[in-house]
């Protein structure tokens, strides 16, 4: 007589299927919540890669205006081909630039001219809205 093999109960497949399932749903989880992220990501680094149209120092002079980036690129640019004119009428930004702070050093008593540093901040408004900051030194 041949003897019976050792088999796992119904008990015990269903208790394994139910740790996978939560497994699953963990993971599902965490899945989704990244996505969100990636997202999120991915459209800030494509609208970065197009705020680098406005970051042009002589840019500091528009203050609540609301520019096209072919309006920004037509003075520097000769654009010929409509479809790129269309393109860059279709990205816009309001630029926002508030005044600009000079940061005098301290006075060391040696007598020797020190630096000033000057600070100008552009915020782009819009669907993601980003703040860059330009930094320059005054010669001595």
């Amino acid at each position: 007589m041949k003897g019976f093999r050792p088999a796992f109960t119904i008990i015990e497949i269903l208790i394994s299927v139910i740790i996978i399932s939560f497994a699953i749903l963990f993971v599902l989880k965490i899945h989704s919540e990244n996505h969100q992220q990636i997202v999120y990501i991915s459209q800030r680094n494509i609208l970065s890669f197009q705020d680098s149209l406005y970051l042009d120092k002589e840019n500091l002079k528009y203050h609540k205006d609301h520019k096209t980036a072919y309006d920004i690129l037509q003075k520097t640019f000769k654009i010929t081909e409509q479809e790129s004119r269309e393109i860059l009428k279709q990205n816009s930004r309001d630029i926002f630039t508030p005044e600009e702070i000079e940061i005098l050093p301290p006075d060391t008593g040696s007598g020797q001219p020190n630096p000033n540093a000057l600070i100008n901040e552009m915020m782009l408004k819009g669907t993601h809205s980003s703040i860059y900051t330009h930094f320059s030194l005054e010669p001595f």
